[in-house]
């Protein structure tokens, strides 16, 4: 038995049929060329074709009662290949609309507590020939960075390589570490756990006193508890719609380099002018700026590798209340650069406190009646993940698109993620189906924000 950190255990505990808590990445292969009609069969064979796992795909919780009994982990000794990994076929036409209507009931559905907490779907039938995977897994057992590091590593930048392997077994080249007795690895971890949290507490007070006094007097920073009431915070249900699209990474490079600003600043403002657009368009844009939760890595060199989840959340004024893109763009600027320098003036613990903070009314709008008079502390979830920035390979297949499948939760209906692949930016957008009518008009409204940018800068 394993005790889960704090922070990963919180996603099971805050889990229930109407808020599932997994990430998802649907990603499009172009099969090699001369590969067989029946390559997707083939895939599915290779990829069930082991037994070697990593661990971190054998871990389900211990004594799993509803959300009771969330705090340990125990790991199975096998997998049940025929629920886990399925092999499906599109019905005709094999459009990508059929593919993401699709994916969007998948992702409403809850993983099984009693089982390894990750499914695999590989997608054949489509009209162009090629094969769709979508992968889902818990946020407790990875955030969206560990998500994306572990596709990355199991592809190649070799279209003749023949040696990549599924997501769940443990690359070919990794050092296995021989394992202690059970007793012992048991108090290893509490050790750990504990040593760490003793090591962090000393400062924790002072930290968050600071952290908070400079959100709430810092005119750049949006503080906890402050975001205006939009059509997103809402009570939502358990169904989603999931839109998919991607973006030339050289546009949002050119603009980024004629503002003087990072490319994250331009993806967030780009997805700013959407939102506006989005809520205008539904006569529903408040007055002040929306806020949005910006999620960041907070690894170290030294624990890049690990599973599990190691973010903080900056909240970022949106400038949505700006009518001009370049105004959005500064005040978005402003307000990214000015969190970052916040958490990274404190302890590890003090920067989970705070995003702990900020995230509490999530937790208590599960109380019936809460969203009708809390404020929430952000509108929407925006996402950045650092994906492979060369052209990727599996087995001999290219991968065309890697787009994340991401969480909504009671109160927050919409989440906007990204990566990169090659020479593209590869937009999710995932939203509650009752709560967030036209979703794919905000794709339409990304490349208007896109657009926007460029005519304020180039």
């Amino acid at each position: 038995m394993e005790l889960m950190d704090p922070l990963d255990a919180m996603f099971l505990i805050a889990e229930s049929r109407e808020h599932p808590m997994h990430v998802g990445a649907l990603l499009l292969l172009e099969p090699p060329e001369g590969a067989d009609p029946d390559y997707a069969h083939q895939v599915y064979k290779r990829m069930i074709a082991t037994d070697d796992i990593h661990p971190t795909f054998l871990k389900r919780p211990a004594a799993p009662l509803g959300n009771v009994g969330s705090l340990a982990w125990v790991q199975d000794d096998e997998i049940d290949w025929e629920y886990h990994v399925r092999r499906v076929a599109m019905p005709s036409p094999g459009r990508i609309r059929e593919l993401l209507a699709v994916v969007s009931r998948w992702h409403g559905t809850l993983l099984d507590r009693h089982r390894p907490l990750w499914e695999c779907h590989i997608i054949e039938g489509l009209a162009d020939g090629r094969v769709a995977i979508y992968f889902k897994v818990h946020h407790a057992l990875v955030d969206g960075v560990s998500a994306l590091r572990l596709f990355k590593r199991r592809l190649s930048t070799d279209p003749n390589a023949d040696d990549c392997v599924a997501p769940w077994q443990s690359l070919p080249n990794a050092k296995k570490r021989p394992r202690p007795p059970k007793q012992e690895r048991d108090l290893q971890s509490i050790l750990r756990t504990g040593g760490k949290v003793v090591t962090d507490l000393a400062g924790l007070v002072p930290d968050s006193v600071r952290m908070l006094r400079r959100a709430y007097g810092d005119t750049d920073l949006e503080p906890p508890f402050a975001a205006p009431k939009t059509m997103f915070n809402v009570p939502i249900g358990g169904a989603r719609r999931f839109a998919a699209q991607s973006w030339d990474i050289d546009r949002v490079i050119a603009v980024r380099k004629a503002a003087e600003v990072s490319v994250n600043d331009v993806v967030v403002a780009m997805c700013s002018g959407a939102l506006r657009s989005y809520l205008l368009e539904h006569n529903a844009l408040p007055d002040a700026s929306l806020s949005a939760m910006v999620p960041i890595s907070t690894r170290t060199a030294d624990n890049e590798d690990a599973a599990g989840n190691a973010v903080g959340a900056i909240i970022c004024k949106l400038g949505t209340d700006q009518a001009d893109a370049r105004d959005r763009l500064e005040v978005v600027h402003a307000s990214m650069s000015g969190g970052k320098e916040l958490f990274g003036s404190v302890s590890s613990l003090a920067g989970l406190a705070y995003s702990g903070t900020a995230a509490a009314p999530l937790l208590a709008a599960r109380v019936p009646g809460v969203l009708t008079f809390m404020r929430q502390s952000f509108n929407v979830i925006i996402s950045n993940v650092p994906g492979p920035r060369e052209q990727m390979y599996w087995n001999g297949a290219r991968l065309d698109g890697l787009y994340p499948v991401s969480v909504v939760t009671e109160g927050q209906a919409l989440n906007i993620t990204l990566t990169n692949t090659a020479g593209t930016l590869d937009f999710g957008v995932i939203g509650d189906r009752r709560s967030i009518p036209h979703l794919q008009h905000i794709l339409t409204h990304l490349e208007t924000g896109l657009a926007d940018l460029e005519k304020a800068y180039l």
